[in-house]
């Protein structure tokens, strides 16, 4: 059998398992974002905000027009058959009807944070709500946050039942019927808070310490420079914007695109139903550990500018919902065995996901002093120091999923994303664009993350690569 190279040292003596300490020489409070831009990274910088608008609007119009065949645009300018004019001339235009219905979205979003203290932590078993505390900022702060996302997804989608079966208010499929409409009112809100968070990080920072400037405007605009701009004590950006009112609306959103399929057809198919399921898994599985979500990438690691800002606005709500919207022009009844492939797929993917985070969190947690897979958790020692010049301890696991690779909860997203776009049948390339995006996404998250790590951690990371040398297959990759 084959040793890696971290093994070969343990048995040898020269590293002890538990208390390798970290190497000292990474630049003290640089394991946050980039501080320089190659030229690489400015290209794909500029990219990004030329034409990712562009393709969430070709994605939304292809359906209205084309029925969901992304090459249909192509193909019709290419033989002359339409034009350019024709197309945007049939685009949905900014109503103020959409605009009426997503200020009130909006709205109330912001007073559930804000004005709603959490009260499910005092009456479900389990669950984690209230003001918690974060993960340590570059600078050596740790900042409190206000959880209560399952009170407002709760509040939210009973009001929904509600209106459907009693009140009858509006139409369950009003955000399908406004579908390209909510789109210029979901741009502008993602430029503006984009914009604001911009010039808020010159003016009046919220902890100018975690504040990075490369001195490229277009990267910084992109990437942010706050890592947690805030508007009072607890209005956190990252926090609000990624779950509120991106996260809330998405089972939402899937189901007014389920009784939009009944309204047309008289039914709700089965694969309708199973995407509406799996990503409810998904969703509420983020607000019920949406105390876990303040040590992921996300917060310990992103700054807030417009991959942010405008992506929980705009990318997420639309591009994460494409199965549902596909199935309205495609309407797709599943035989009983793909149901429960896909079914399983998707089962198996969450468990791998939320068992992984699991492990990693009650590691955390523990400090160490707990069993994972029936035993004693393995792990390595490493210190680091933050902006302020502190050093501080902290752990590697070294069991469980994370060592069989470095990143396996990844793996489970994407198995469960691959089961969303199955469940579409294998009529069209549309639905199946998630489980593209994610793979990149994903794949990106490990090296910016890994990138971070050996920043944060300097050689011991070496050595945990070694010991865990796969990142998302273990074996292959």
């Amino acid at each position: 059998m084959t040793m890696t190279k971290y093994e070969l040292r343990k048995r040898t003596g020269e590293v002890k398992e538990g208390i390798r300490p970290c190497g000292v020489e990474q630049v003290v409070g640089q394991w946050g974002r980039a501080w320089q831009v190659d030229w690489f990274s400015l290209i794909m910088v500029l990219l990004l905000l030329a034409f990712a608008p562009f393709m969430v609007f070709y994605f939304v119009m292809a359906c209205d027009q084309y029925s969901c065949e992304l090459s249909g645009p192509v193909w019709d300018l290419y033989s002359n058959s339409n034009t350019l004019h024709n197309i945007w001339k049939r685009a949905p235009s900014f109503s103020w009807n959409a605009a009426k219905i997503y200020a009130l979205w909006f709205a109330s979003q912001v007073f559930a944070y804000v004005a709603l203290p959490d009260i499910c932590h005092k009456f479900i078993p389990g669950y984690v709500g209230g003001i918690q505390e974060g993960a340590r900022t570059p600078s050596g702060a740790i900042n409190h946050y206000h959880i209560n996302g399952l009170q407002a997804w709760l509040i939210m989608h009973a009001l929904w039942v509600l209106n459907a079966v009693y009140l009858q208010w509006f139409s369950p499929s009003i955000i399908f019927d406004h579908w390209g409409s909510l789109l210029w009112c979901m741009n502008i809100t993602g430029y503006v808070v984009s914009i604001f968070a911009f010039i808020k990080a010159y003016l009046f920072p919220t902890n100018p310490t975690d504040c990075k400037f490369t001195g490229n405007p277009f990267y910084d605009f992109m990437m942010g420079i706050e890592f947690n701009p805030r508007i009072g004590q607890h209005f956190d950006f990252k926090l609000f914007f990624n779950g509120r009112p991106g996260i809330v609306a998405w089972t939402l959103i899937n189901l007014s695109f389920a009784a939009k399929q009944r309204e047309l057809y008289g039914h709700i198919t089965n694969s309708m139903l199973l995407v509406n399921i799996l990503q409810g898994i998904y969703v509420l599985d983020y607000f019920w550990n949406e105390t876990w979500y303040l040590k992921t990438i996300d917060v310990c690691h992103d700054h807030f500018g417009w991959y942010l800002g405008w992506g929980d606005c705009v990318w997420l709500p639309y591009m994460y919902t494409l199965q549902g919207l596909y199935l309205v022009y495609h309407p797709v009844q599943l035989s009983p065995a793909v149901v429960l492939a896909s079914l399983t797929l998707g089962l198996a993917g969450y468990y791998i996901f939320r068992t992984a985070n699991h492990q990693k969190d009650l590691f955390r947690r523990t400090n160490g002093k707990c069993f994972i897979w029936g035993r004693p958790p393995k792990s390595m020692n490493c210190s680091y120091m933050s902006g302020d010049g502190k050093r501080h301890e902290s752990k590697l696991l070294l069991s469980g999923f994370w060592g069989l690779a470095r990143h396996f909860n990844y793996t489970g997203d994407l198995l469960g994303s691959l089961s969303y776009c199955l469940a579409c049948g294998a009529g069209h390339l549309l639905p199946y664009f998630y489980i593209i995006y994610m793979t990149i996404l994903l794949l990106h998250r490990c090296i910016r993350d890994e990138h971070r790590c050996a920043w944060k951690y300097g050689s011991a990371w070496q050595d945990y690569t070694q010991a865990v040398p796969y990142r998302l297959l273990p074996g292959i990759f």
